[in-house]
């Protein structure tokens, strides 16, 4: 019996460039791909540098742990799956510890802490959302409970908001208070930024 690849990701850029991430099995979460991270980056720019960052169903932290290394002073992130929170942990330690936190279970009731949490610091945040695909069993209304997360932040702690999604997906105009700024698509997955 052949014991199963484990899948891993590198740090692309910044103080953690090169560290090896370990991503959590492809059934429960699947990683951003690496085009569609370096828009995102560049999107941000220097932006990212003494920043907030907050990655809603976060998997490995790639997206997270990235912004970190390259600048982020915090990263807060969002997962309920257990092989994804053991990936993340494994990962956070790679990093800095002291910089990142972990709010663990459903995302969607969580916001509220981390919205408590961001006010609290007074700080603003980039928020990536990168919900679980649709098709997956349990995750039929995954979007229509994303926007009313969405719908549901105070201006006042978001920066900018990333939704990593299905091209297929058609975002509206405006989600509650947000404007659609862009999309970008690569292939099968776009990016719509919200400000």
């Amino acid at each position: 019996m052949k014991s199963e690849a484990v899948l891993t990701k590198r740090i692309v850029a910044g103080k953690y460039k090169g560290k090896t991430l370990k991503l959590p099995s492809k059934e429960t979460t699947r990683s951003s791909k690496a085009i569609v991270l370096e828009s995102f980056f560049n999107t941000l720019q220097f932006d990212v540098i003494d920043s907030v960052l907050v990655e809603v169903f976060s998997g490995s932290g790639s997206i997270g742990l990235e912004a970190l290394s390259r600048g982020a002073k915090k990263i807060i992130f969002m997962e309920k799956d257990r092989d994804a929170l053991k990936a993340l942990r494994n990962n956070i330690a790679q990093t800095d510890k002291n910089a990142c936190e972990v709010y663990e279970g459903d995302s969607f009731s969580n916001i509220v802490q981390v919205t408590k949490r961001l006010e609290a610091l007074g700080e603003s945040a980039f928020i990536y959302v990168d919900p679980p695909f649709a098709f997956r069993e349990g995750m039929e209304e995954v979007y229509e409970k994303m926007l009313r997360l969405i719908a549901s932040l105070p201006l006042r702690v978001v920066q900018l908001i990333t939704i990593e999604h299905m091209s297929t997906l058609e975002l509206p105009d405006a989600i509650g208070e947000f404007n659609r700024i862009k999309s970008k698509r690569f292939g099968k997955t776009s990016l719509t930024y919200y400000a």
